[in-house]
């Protein structure tokens, strides 16, 4: 072998050696990038804003992949997890789903009752009562005798809200002369008098609306103010 082969052999070792130290240099970023990142797992966001008490369900959240070291302890990566579950505050679009963001859904007690009755959408309602809700319910009916003043009254104070469903729409109701409108089924939770008086109110008031009381906050009504006329005013 001559002086030339030889710088050519020396060249080539040279060659592989260098390729074998590039392809160390990649393993040893790869690696360092693994475990600084480490596997992926399955996380859920949201795809839109959710009102606090609104029911949870799948279609609510879209699943993406993300690091796993990168995810709190609490984040759902099983949307089991929903099943009879509330959101407990406003829910914004785009956050991470975590467990502290929902709840149990509201379930009645020993001695309560539930009862669903339908109340107007607009006037009764307007999308911030939700389940978990606590209300005053008023009703107003027509004087028993002609000329009699028409009356309003607070049927039951501090009714709690289990369940709001969906927006329903309602023929004309013929013999009442009701237009059409649409309504919302919502479930109390109330003792057997209060859910008498709401089955009263229902079919013989002329109108029904809920009136939500503030958090923590108590919506009882003293005896005197539970009935209103208008000649109260004068």
């Amino acid at each position: 072998m001559n002086s030339r082969q030889r710088r050519g052999v020396i060249l080539l070792l040279l060659s592989v050696l260098c390729a074998f130290g590039a392809f160390a240099g990649v393993l040893s970023v790869i690696s360092d990038v693994n475990s600084k990142v480490g596997p992926e797992v399955s996380a859920y966001q949201l795809k839109t804003n959710i009102a606090p008490y609104t029911a949870l369900n799948d279609g609510q959240f879209e699943k993406i992949s993300m690091p796993k070291r990168w995810l709190s302890a609490n984040a759902v990566t099983d949307l089991r997890e929903l099943d009879g579950k509330i959101a407990v505050t406003t829910l914004r679009k785009g956050s991470l789903l975590q467990s502290d963001m929902m709840a149990a859904k509201p379930e009645i007690r020993a001695g309560e009752q539930e009862i669903a009755i339908m109340i107007d959408a607009a006037t009764g309602v307007a999308g911030k009562i939700t389940a978990g809700a606590t209300v005053n319910v008023y009703a107003t009916f027509a004087g028993e005798k002609e000329g009699d003043p028409a009356q309003s009254k607070v049927i039951v104070s501090n009714a709690k809200v289990i369940d709001v469903g969906k927006i329903t729409a309602l023929e004309p109701d013929q013999d009442k002369g009701f237009q059409a409108t649409q309504a919302v089924p919502i479930t109390f939770a109330l003792n057997t008098l209060d859910t008498q008086r709401v089955a009263y109110a229902e079919s013989f008031a002329e109108h029904v609306r809920l009136a939500l009381v503030a958090p923590g906050s108590d919506g009882t009504i003293r005896p005197g103010d539970r009935t209103y006329q208008l000649d109260k005013d004068k």
